[in-house]
């Protein structure tokens, strides 16, 4: 899923390209994208693109009459500038403007990316989940955001209701860049631990976005992936942690994965991945140092 960098470079990009201009068209290649039916989406074409901006993962695409486009891409959604090249693969909806078309495409067969046409600032607000922006909160409004409930470190970070724009992949590299453990809960942090974590979530966030941004260049984002050269221990199990050397573990739960260093963030404690321990039983290694 696209999270905070990628979609700072996304929305620095369309503003570029269509901020100012008139939106000609929607043609809704797959109906099932649009989640909204008041007000029609008809009513978007012919207007203005008047602002830009992001509501925690979603792009919001603000239009003359006070109507906002709420695009959110969930896990397989991107979008595509195309100015002359032929309708992009797996295009599910295309907005023209009269310098180029936005398409807003899905891979995979999982239908989850949406498209929402709402009026007025009451309306927009209600689709907030209420996450605050690390980049603007000071260390106290962290500190009350972390400890609002006791959740996992991993499970609190990547919480929409508690800051924006974090998802699965940089929860990973703040927290390993912090030294600590995924699962430890929030309410056992110390000061100098909550400091060390909004120093690091703060500046993985900036530097990655710095990152893509140069990558991207002039041009519009083409590679948008949770998986990225350069990444600590985020999709890189069994391989070596940059910090220390060790094999980088994993816990799969569901969908998702969480990477992380043994020695660096869990005192060499390997954590228990639900499947394979229950699979290993007795043979499940307790520590790094077992599992060489």
């Amino acid at each position: 899923m696209p999270e905070l960098p990628d979609l700072t470079v996304y929305l620095e990009r369309l503003a570029e390209r269509i901020a100012g201009r008139r939106l000609a068209a929607i043609r809704l290649l797959e109906p099932f994208l649009l989640r909204s039916a008041v007000p029609p989406i008809a009513a978007a074409e012919g207007r203005r693109v008047v602002a830009l901006r992001r509501l925690g993962k979603r792009i919001v695409i603000s239009l003359e009459g006070d109507l906002h486009l709420v695009l959110h891409l969930m896990i397989a959604g991107r979008l595509r500038w195309v100015e002359k090249n032929p309708r992009p693969r797996n295009a599910r909806a295309l907005l023209d403007f009269e310098n180029g078309t936005l398409a807003f495409t899905e891979a995979g067969t999982k239908r989850r990316a949406s498209l929402h046409l709402v009026q007025g600032d009451a309306a927009l607000a209600a689709m907030d989940p209420g996450g605050l922006e690390i980049e603007a909160m000071t260390i106290k409004e962290f500190r009350q955001r972390l400890t609002r409930e006791n959740h996992t470190l991993k499970r609190a970070l990547t919480d929409p209701r508690l800051f924006a724009g974090i998802g699965n992949a940089y929860s990973d590299e703040i927290l390993h860049r912090a030294r600590l453990s995924p699962i430890a809960l929030t309410s056992q942090l110390d000061e100098a631990q909550t400091a060390r974590l909004y120093e690091a979530a703060r500046t993985t966030l900036s530097e990655w976005t710095e990152k893509l941004r140069s990558e991207a260049g002039g041009g519009f984002p083409e590679k948008v992936t949770a998986f990225r050269e350069g990444m600590a221990v985020h999709g890189r199990y069994g391989k070596p942690c940059p910090a220390c050397g060790a094999p980088v573990q994993r816990i799969v739960y569901a969908e998702n994965e969480t990477n992380y260093c043994a020695r660096c963030q869990t005192g060499g404690r390997i954590l228990a991945d639900r499947a394979l321990s229950r699979l290993l039983k007795k043979s499940w290694p307790r520590s790094i140092d077992e599992s060489g």
